[in-house]
Parts: C-alpha cells; structure tokens; sequence
C-alpha cells in the first residue's frame, strides 16, 4: 500500500508514525510477529505501529507486492544490534483503509530481539490506545 509506505519512509526517522490512524480503518486487526492473539481495533494498531517505530532502527522497505487490495512490503530493519527481516501484509477495503495488517520476521533472534522491545513499549503502547479510544 502506497500510501502507508510512504508514511513509514517519511516518518520512522522521527520514531513515530503521526497520521498512521488515519489510513486505518476503525475495525482494523494488526496480528502481531511476536502474540498469538490478534489486536482489533484503530487506537491499539496505531498505538502498536508507533511503538515499533520506536523499536526499529535502520528501517527500509526493499521491495513490495501488490495484488488488489492486498499488499505485501518486504523489509529490513535493526532491532538494537539484531538485524531483522520482516514483512508487512496489509488488505485494504474499498476506501483504501487498511483493515488488516500482520507482521512477520525472521530469523529467530530477531524476532526475539522484537519481542523483548516491544515488551518494554507495551505500558506506552496500552496508554497510548486507551487514550485514542473514545468512551463507550
């Protein structure tokens, strides 16, 4: 998807990703690399995109695929000292919001190096979604 490429280009150097919400859809599912269960929702996929922007270093799309409304952006990145290769498998709807979004990456040590960071983002990441989520 273009258009979330070129945020993350533009944005990752900030370690943050402002405007990522808004080429979500409200009932976007991010599935994590690193738990098994699923994340439903705008406020904590938006709150989980920007913690990874903290987390990855040296970040660079190489190469995409598209096909319809779905996407496959292949990447690099550094963990700390762990270089990882990863992708970003994103389906659309019709009005071009990303209504699912999983992650992958190898090899092993690097998706262990993710998962110990993004355990230290995940207090910053919870507030971050309850904060963005209006009131039932």
């Amino acid at each position: 998807m273009k258009a979330f490429r070129e945020l993350v280009e533009s944005a990752i150097a900030t370690g943050t990703l402002d405007g990522v919400d808004a080429l979500l859809a409200d009932d976007v599912v991010f599935t994590s690399p690193v738990a098994f269960t699923p994340y439903p929702g705008k406020a904590i996929t938006a709150a989980i995109l920007d913690g990874v922007a903290r987390v990855f270093t040296d970040f660079r799309y190489v190469s995409t695929i598209e096909e319809g409304s779905r996407s496959a952006l292949v990447f690099e990145a550094m963990v700390g000292e762990v270089s990882v290769n990863g992708c970003d498998f994103i389906t659309t709807n019709e009005d071009g919001l990303i209504t699912e979004f999983t992650v992958m990456v190898r090899p092993l040590s690097g998706a262990k190096a993710l998962a110990d960071a993004m355990a230290q983002e995940c207090p910053r990441i919870q507030a971050a979604a309850r904060a963005a989520t209006p009131p039932a």
